[in-house]
């Protein structure tokens, strides 16, 4: 895919308003994890304006170190500076306590520390990958945004997940068709507290299914009992036997006592409350 004529007309004209709005900019500091949605801001960025662009990727126990190499990979491929800061949301006791408010103490923290160094960097515009598609589904997160005035161009200009897909392939990034992602505190039940021992457990877990080669998957963990959720495309190779034992022992020598089989299959955002509206 090498003309814009390939993304329909629609598409194309937000691709190209984006752009557009992107150069009036002056600079921008990417809040950015790797995944398709911030890679394609960030390459965005990059075409709309140079080297006054930067990623910065937060470091902290909620995100997998796999998806940390990653994300490293996908910020030389576009060519944009990269930086890491690391914190703790474990320092917040509100964010320990795993209320359905947690994303929102998460994200405030984060999007505070990102802004702290666009402030240094002529006072940059700090945007974010958020996408139309992630409206509809339980997402404090996006009311901390709100709060900081975070620049979330895809959202705003009604990019939907499939859009943002059909973009990031026509820019040519190797992550257009990556599987959606989550901080790993996302696979704990609201009201069963987020601890390091935990969020290291699924990440073991997690590279396990990894290695045996699924793609998309989350392991839920309800306390001892890791509950695997496995997009339905993949099931018929997760029943086999030999791979059902195997699954067992990874996500038991990850530390889990008991291990099951969600027969649903992969659910994004399966432990979130249903939205109601109002403030979170």
């Amino acid at each position: 895919m090498d003309s814009q004529q390939e993304l329909g007309e629609m598409t194309r004209q937000k691709m190209e308003a984006i752009l557009d709005e992107m150069r009036e900019l002056g600079s921008l500091v990417v809040a950015f994890s790797g995944g398709v949605d911030s890679s394609l801001v960030a390459a965005l960025g990059v075409r709309a304006l140079g080297s006054k662009v930067r990623a910065v990727t937060a470091v902290s126990e909620t995100l997998a170190g796999r998806e940390l190499e990653e994300a490293k990979e996908v910020a030389e491929e576009i060519g944009i500076a990269h930086e890491l800061i690391e914190f703790s949301e474990l320092d917040d006791d509100r964010f320990r306590e795993n209320t359905p408010s947690r994303c929102f103490f998460c994200q405030s923290m984060r999007f505070d520390e990102i802004q702290k160094i666009a402030q240094k960097v002529d006072g940059a515009v700090v945007a974010s990958g958020t996408n139309a598609s992630d409206e509809g589904d339980h997402r404090p997160g996006l009311e901390a945004m709100r709060q900081r005035r975070i620049y979330q161009p895809l959202l705003e200009h009604g990019v939907t997940k499939g859009e943002v897909r059909q973009m990031a392939r026509l820019v040519g990034l190797s992550v257009w068709d990556k599987p959606a992602m989550a901080c790993l505190s996302s696979r704990i039940p609201h009201g069963l507290e987020v601890t390091k021992k935990r969020l290291q457990r699924i990440e073991r877990a997690e590279d396990g299914l990894h290695e045996l080669g699924f793609r998309q998957f989350r392991v839920r963990a309800h306390g001892e009992l890791a509950r695997i959720e496995i997009d339905g495309d993949e099931m018929e190779e997760a029943l086999h036997p030999e791979t059902l034992v195997r699954l067992r022992e990874l996500v038991e020598e990850a530390g889990f006592e008991h291990v099951t089989l969600d027969m649903s299959g992969f659910r994004s955002g399966s432990l979130n409350p249903e939205k109601k509206g109002g403030n979170w």
